[in-house]
Formats: C-alpha cells, sequence, structure tokens
C-alpha cells in the first residue's frame, strides 16, 4: 500500500479506516482489523470481506443489504474523527483556504490547533516544502490533533510543527505568509500576528458569535496595519433531483462560525480611513471596545 499526501492506494489492509454507505447514505466509520466484525440493524459485515479487496467494493450483510467500501475522504475523516475540541467544517475550511491563497510552500501560523481538523487540510495545501505552525493552549487537545493528523498522513508530517503554549507569549519569530486564528478572543493575538506576518500576507479569523466578529473587526481596524476586513458566514444545502421530484433536500448546514478576512499592509503604512462613515450610534458612549483612527465618541441615537 503507497500513502501520497495522505491518500492511500491499493488494496484495502487492516488497520486502515473505511467507510462505509447504506443504501440510504448513512455512513459508517469503520477501523478495519483481521477477523474483526462491524455489527449494524441488518446484519453484521465481516472486516475479513473488505481487506484485501479494491477501494470502492461493495459489501453484503449478514441481513442482505449492499454497503459501499471507500476509503474516506479529507471531509469524511475530519467529521468523524476523535475531537478534543469543535472541529472546523470542511465548507468553512474550503473558505478558508481559498480566502487567504494557501499555496505550496506557503509559511502558515495557526492557532488553536484544536483538533487537528483545519490542520490537515493546510498541510495538504502547503505540501512537505512548506511549514505550518500550530499553536494550542491546551496539551491534550494538541495531543488528541497530533494522533488525527498522523493517523491521516500516515505518518508525522515533516512541515509541521505544533507548539503548545499561549500563542502571544510563544510565538516564534520566523515569518509567515498566512495566519488563522480559530479561537476565543483572536482580538488579543492581532498585534503579535501583525510583526509576523509578511506585507501583503492574509490573515483569517474564524469566531463563532457576533459579539466576538464585532470585536476581531473593531480591533483590527484600531490596528491601523492591515486593510479593511470582511467578514461572512456560509451555508450549505443539498438538493434533491429524481425525476420530476426536484425539492431542497432535508440535511442543511447552516451557521458554523464566522469568517473574518484581511490582509497585511507594508511596514510603517497605516491603512487609511474609511469614507463610509459608520452608522449612527455604532461608537457611542456606551461603547468600550477598540475604535477605528479618527472616530471618537458618538451620541447615541434617542
Amino acid at each position: 500500500m503507497a500513502v501520497l499526501n495522505g491518500v492511500r492506494t491499493g488494496v484495502l489492509r487492516a488497520g486502515e479506516r473505511v467507510t462505509l454507505t447504506d443504501p440510504k447514505g448513512r455512513r459508517h466509520s469503520v477501523l478495519l482489523a483481521s477477523g474483526g466484525t462491524f455489527h449494524t440493524t441488518k446484519g453484521a459485515i465481516s472486516h475479513d470481506a473488505l481487506i484485501g479487496g479494491p477501494d470502492g467494493n461493495v459489501v453484503v450483510s449478514a441481513g442482505g443489504v449492499a454497503y459501499v467500501a471507500f476509503r474516506p475522504l479529507l471531509e469524511e475523516f475530519t467529521v468523524t474523527m476523535p475531537r478534543g475540541a469543535a472541529v472546523i467544517y470542511p465548507k468553512d475550511a474550503a473558505q478558508i483556504l481559498v480566502q487567504t491563497d494557501i499555496f505550496p510552500g506557503a509559511r502558515v501560523l495557526e492557532a488553536g490547533v484544536g483538533s487537528g481538523s483545519l490542520s490537515m487540510h493546510l498541510l495538504r495545501a502547503i505540501g512537505s516544502e512548506g511549514r505550518l505552525y500550530s499553536y494550542e493552549r491546551r496539551a491534550d487537545f494538541a495531543q488528541i490533533a497530533t494522533k488525527n493528523v498522523e493517523a491521516f498522513f500516515g505518518a508525522p508530517h515533516p512541515a509541521w510543527e505544533v507548539r503548545v503554549g499561549d500563542l502571544v507569549e510563544t510565538i516564534g519569530g520566523e515569518p509567515v505568509d498566512r495566519a488563522i486564528l480559530d479561537m476565543l478572543a483572536p482580538w488579543e493575538c492581532i498585534e503579535a500576528v501583525g510583526g509576523v506576518l509578511v506585507a501583503g500576507g492574509l490573515l483569517c479569523c474564524y469566531v463563532a458569535t457576533a459579539t466576538q466578529l464585532g470585536r476581531t473587526m473593531d480591533t483590527l481596524r484600531a490596528h491601523g496595519g492591515f486593510t479593511e476586513p470582511a467578514a461572512s458566514e456560509l451555508s450549505v444545502r443539498q438538493w434533491h433531483a429524481e425525476g420530476l421530484a426536484i425539492r431542497p433536500g432535508h440535511a442543511t448546514t447552516g451557521h458554523t462560525g464566522f469568517l473574518i478576512f484581511t490582509r497585511r499592509l507594508a511596514p510603517g503604512v497605516t491603512a487609511p480611513l474609511r469614507r463610509r462613515r459608520p452608522a449612527p450610534g455604532a461608537y457611542g458612549p456606551d461603547y468600550s471596545g477598540p475604535r477605528p483612527p479618527g472616530v471618537g465618541v458618538e451620541e447615541a441615537p434617542e
């Protein structure tokens, strides 16, 4: 069996994970073991019926139900792997890779690492010639992420370095081309990340709540060394199409988080003042957060 950038080829082997899909589209993640058995409501499936067979095989349970067996895609692996922290879902990971323009050989900073979901997408994109510095405050999360990444790639990835500790306190001096912050308070790390992100480099912040969204965007504006941040969220809705029965599907992935994107300006350059004025009362007397340059206290409308 060959392993190329996390993609296994050849026949299925004991110790590999496969995804079994039933006729209704329900998926089951199974770790193959010689002599093992996977039990379903439609009867048992022998692991030996899969081991030694090809990827994309069909196996029939003792109850006569056919299951399609494939090696899991990265998307499938990340949503079924063991978790210590919540993962960045594939729809958001895909947007991050595109919007931050991750390229082979890129130097990337990531914090925090969580369960390693985004780390896998980043490592596959940057390849062995790139460099990924992943920061995680909790040692137990870092350990889970390391196991997940090594399980997917089949071995420790040569481009990956995990650093346990607070980003602001442990950040190295290495310049990076891209930075992704997935944490509770990314605004606390903007200054530190701005110090290592190269001119023209891209920063993405992933936050879960509208309060985090506002605080992060205002901190980026107040910093002055980044372009005007842009925020978005993604929803995915499946569709059913069979003959004349065409309708939205029942499975929809709605809000998982907000994505904030911005770009680092050259050293010593300050972002020009925005022409568009803030909404009336946006920075009123009750607002205690950071303010963009040139914005003072405004009276809130009655």
